[in-house]
Order: C-alpha cells, then sequence, then structure tokens
C-alpha cells in the first residue's frame, strides 16, 4: 500500500504544517501497513474484541483515528480561543498524534483476531516501536503511548492528554451505538 492511499485515507495530514513531521506520519502508517500486509487500511477494524461483544462489525480504525484527529483539534483549538496566550501547545504535535495513536492496531489483529502482539504485549507498544523507526519525535511516541490505559505511562504534555480525551470520546461514541448506559461496557 502506498503513500497516496494513507494520504486519501488521511486527509488531515495536510493540516500538518511541519513537512518532515508530516512525511514521518505518513512513514509510519506506511511501514505498519507493509509489516502486516495490509491490503486494505480502511477494511482494518477499530477494536474486534470490544467490536465482537457489542456486535459492532462495522466500525474501523480508519474511521476511528479521524474521528480522534477532529476531536483532538477541536479540543485544542477551544483551549487556544479559550485561554488565549495563557496556553502553549503544538498543533502539529496534537495533529501528529491523533493521527498515529493507534498505528499499532495494524498488528495487534489480524482482521478479527487477536495477534500475539495484542496478547503479549497489549497496546500500544508496536506503535511507538513504529513512531521510533519513523524518526517522528519522542513526543508522539510518548502520545502514542500514553493515550490509553493499558499502560502505566499518563500524559506529561498537554498535546497527549487532548489525544487521550479524544480517543476516549470517540471510543466512547462507537459505543453508544450498542448501549443506553456507557458505564456498561
Amino acid at each position: 500500500m502506498s503513500e497516496d492511499a494513507v494520504r486519501t485515507a488521511f486527509p488531515e495530514l495536510e493540516a500538518i504544517e511541519d513537512d518532515d513531521l508530516r512525511a514521518g506520519v505518513i512513514d509510519a502508517w506506511v511501514t505498519a501497513i507493509a509489516e502486516n500486509d495490509i491490503d486494505d487500511l480502511t477494511a482494518v477494524p477499530w477494536l474486534p474484541p470490544t467490536q465482537r461483544e457489542l456486535t459492532l462489525n462495522d466500525e474501523y480504525l480508519v474511521t476511528h483515528v479521524r474521528d480522534v484527529t477532529a476531536c483532538a483539534v477541536a479540543l485544542a483549538e477551544t483551549l487556544l480561543e479559550r485561554r488565549e496566550g495563557a496556553l502553549s501547545l503544538d498543533m502539529d504535535t496534537v495533529v501528529a498524534g491523533a493521527l498515529v495513536h493507534d498505528v499499532s492496531k495494524l498488528a495487534e489483529f489480524d482482521e478479527m483476531d487477536e495477534t500475539a502482539v495484542y496478547s503479549l504485549l497489549g497496546h500500544p507498544y508496536y506503535g511507538v516501536h513504529v513512531v521510533a523507526r519513523a524518526g517522528l519525535p519522542v513526543e508522539l511516541a510518548h502520545v502514542v503511548l500514553s493515550h490509553t490505559s493499558r499502560t502505566t505511562v499518563e500524559p506529561a504534555i498537554i498535546e497527549a492528554e487532548l489525544v487521550k480525551r479524544a480517543d476516549e470520546i470517540a471510543a466512547a461514541a462507537i459505543r453508544w451505538r450498542a448501549t443506553d448506559d456507557l458505564r456498561t461496557v
């Protein structure tokens, strides 16, 4: 799968102003796609164990990543507007971090089945590896590592916190389709 396929799947890449950072995010996805023999990025499921539990077979990773990116950007823009001059954050890190936060899922699942990466390493360690191999800044590896409760790493930078919260909201929106009480899933 090519760079063009990644650009098509994630048009939000164009919001990353730094050309090298954008290229690194694309490279991370292209590498993960190649290493995991993904033929169609848009067909990769969002989170198979949860999807099975909730009977939500029509949720996909690309849609989730795009939702997380949109939510993280909206949160960041709101805070920048409301705290004008009092808050410093890097929008490129927000967008890039949101775009790579779940790149590890390409290695964690083979269609709807968990792989050893998921069961032995867990989410999101492969993603940190991919981000590092792509030469992306350590801040993006931190976003990947701290966005989930499957690690003990808490967000240390505002950009990581924004992606973590955006991911939680986007996942809740998916789960909401199958339940009338989010506390049950």
